[in-house]
């Protein structure tokens, strides 16, 4: 890997160890303000809000800057965020703010690596980013988890700053306050990312219009409306099976929010062994074989409500989270790759972020509103599963139809794969 990658990786880490913390922080001072499940179950569609409301503009932005200065920008919003919710604005809002940081990080740290790294290093690459990302959200709800524990949170909140005073009185507040300092060490690594070298592209005059062309681009490419249909769906449910997860484990275990926090962190572990071995064992012209595995993934998601022994769930959800890490690194390689060359990095990857955070806002609200309705978690996770299955199956017969309509264009793309993979 080339100069700097490791430290792309190094940032990309320590932020999002921080946003998943910080997920767990919120959800646990929502409870301790006495505020609705609805409210809790509504942080996952609040944090995609912006994903999906700048989507026009932060692929531009991504484009237009050094990528390593737009990450140190979008660390400082996410701090910002943090001292909102530490200093009175509702939750909801204030991760809002956090998520409006994440929309403009998003672009770049994946951007950067089309202009990093040949074509041939990019599956590799997705499965260095993907499996640190995971490893960052197991390590992320753990810590945030332990940061809301009794020992940690009486520990954090007696220590004493001479001539100091701070509002800081309960647990979810002293996570927050610990989490700044790992967002402010991501940006540090932030400002150590060389330049690519790579000629910056000028904001366009019409960046709707603009980013509604490359949109319907990526949509009309053979290969990209697979790959970003997949991705889509993928991102749209695991976003929100985050938060299901910690309401399925206080249903049917009966867990606190602390412990809960670890089954998030397993499904996770899956993930990341499934990215890591599709690094390793597939190519870009791979990918729209894999499909069958989301098909059995979403069923699999369903047979999570027969389950209420934790001995049994963790191997489970391991397996859950396997499929879907395998699934995912190829398709996403895939998709950069013909982001790349219709459109450049920074616009091909809000695309990609605006479809793929609009399913999760959709999802999301419906979730929210559900629950607000008394749908139970185990209703929800029935409908997730059905969704994910039912939703690849139609994609698998829309990649079908496509080799059976276009087998010329199609293998045309799938040979432009294949000769940059092997010489890119």
């Amino acid at each position: 890997m080339k100069r700097g990658f490791y430290t792309i990786m190094s940032a990309q880490f320590f932020s999002s160890l921080a946003d998943n913390a910080l997920f767990v922080g919120a959800v646990q001072l929502l409870r301790s303000e006495g505020a609705p499940e609805w409210q809790q179950a509504a942080l996952v569609p609040m944090f995609a809000l912006f994903y999906v409301i700048l989507a026009p503009f932060v692929g531009a932005f991504a484009d237009a800057l050094p990528k390593g200065k737009v990450m140190l920008i979008s660390n400082t919003i996410k701090i910002v965020g943090c001292l909102m919710m530490l200093f009175g604005t509702h939750p909801l809002m204030a991760y809002a703010i956090v998520g409006l940081g994440a929309a403009a990080y998003s672009p770049a740290k994946y951007g950067i690596l089309t202009e990093l790294l040949p074509a041939s290093q990019l599956v590799k690459a997705n499965g260095w980013i993907e499996g640190l990302t995971i490893a960052s959200i197991i390590l992320g709800v753990l810590l945030g988890g332990q940061l809301l524990g009794h020992s940690v949170a009486t520990a954090l909140l007696s220590i004493d700053l001479p001539f100091f005073t701070t509002s800081i009185d309960t647990a979810p507040e002293a996570a927050i306050t610990v989490l700044i300092g790992v967002y402010l060490l991501a940006a540090w690594f932030n400002t150590r990312i060389p330049h690519t070298g790579v000629e910056m592209r000028k904001m366009p005059k019409r960046l709707i219009s603009d980013f509604w062309h490359c949109n319907i681009r990526l949509w009309q490419d053979r290969l990209g409306q697979i790959s970003l249909s997949t991705t889509t769906l993928f991102w749209g449910v695991s976003g929100n099976l985050r938060y299901i997860v910690l309401a399925w484990a206080a249903a049917a275990l009966g867990y606190s929010v602390t412990q809960a926090s670890s089954l998030v962190g397993v499904v996770a572990i899956g993930t990341a062994v499934g990215a890591v071995v599709a690094s390793l064992r597939t190519r870009l012209e791979d990918a729209p074989r894999l499909m069958p595995m989301g098909i059995g993934m979403g069923l699999l998601v369903i047979l999570l409500n027969f389950i209420d022994n934790v001995w049994l769930a963790a191997p489970f959800l391991v397996l859950l989270g396997g499929l879907g890490g395998f699934l995912v690194v190829p398709m996403n390689a895939l998709l950069q790759h013909r982001g790349h060359n219709l459109m450049g990095a920074g616009r091909s990857i809000a695309v990609q972020n605006f479809n793929e955070q609009a399913c999760i806002l959709g999802l999301g609200f419906l979730y929210s509103f559900s629950t607000g309705m008394g749908v139970s978690s185990f209703g929800a996770i029935t409908s997730f599963g059905l969704l994910v299955a039912g939703f690849m199956w139609l994609i698998k017969r829309w990649h079908a139809k496509n080799l059976r309509d276009y087998p010329e264009e199609v293998e045309h793309l799938l040979e432009i794969a294949r000769n940059d993979h092997l010489h890119g």
